[in-house]
């Protein structure tokens, strides 16, 4: 019982969530993704390994909340804004960019099974999914990555339960 509330929250969690997020001012969105963003890349900023996003724009969507934003450096600092142009897009579902977040996932892999979207500059998009490989979850404070390691569990858990409920409803007898 408790396994299918979990899958059943999996899978329809980002859709309950995306109406409160739509009414979230851009402003609280920026800080937050600004200083989540700043934990996970400040070394990678300080070494200028992020001097690839210099004038040009990342667009980020997480496609079932709803929710776009597009990044750039500028100054040695992440800029994020509401509306660019972009030279490459990112796209996915919210559950697939935690558990990439969580290193659950591997962003080819999605890539691959077309639930990761790049497109736009293929060479910049290249940057970014390194980066995205790269990630270090020892960079982020200790709450936050224990937070991020269980919300992945969960998601994980979920999904995995919905593969075997699934499964079972195709069975014959």
């Amino acid at each position: 019982m408790l396994e299918q509330l979990r899958a059943r929250l999996v899978r329809q969690g980002p859709s309950l969530l995306r109406l409160p997020l739509t009414f979230m001012p851009f402003a609280l969105q920026r800080q937050v993704l600004q200083q989540l963003l700043h934990w996970q890349f400040r070394q990678a900023l300080a070494d200028g390994e992020l001097a690839f996003l210099a004038s040009r724009w990342l667009e980020v969507e997480v496609r079932d909340l709803g929710l776009r934003w597009y990044v750039t450096v500028e100054n040695d600092r992440l800029r994020i804004c509401a509306t660019a142009t972009p030279d490459v897009r990112f796209s996915a579902e919210a559950n697939d960019l935690i558990l990439i977040a969580a290193r659950r996932r591997d962003p080819d892999t999605l890539f691959f099974q077309r639930r990761l979207r790049i497109e736009g500059d293929t060479e910049l998009g290249l940057y970014v999914k390194n980066l995205m490989d790269a990630a270090d979850l020892e960079t982020l404070p200790p709450l936050l990555r224990q937070g991020l390691t269980q919300l992945a569990d969960f998601i994980e858990a979920g999904l995995q339960q919905d593969t075997v409920t699934f499964s079972r409803a195709g069975e014959l007898c």
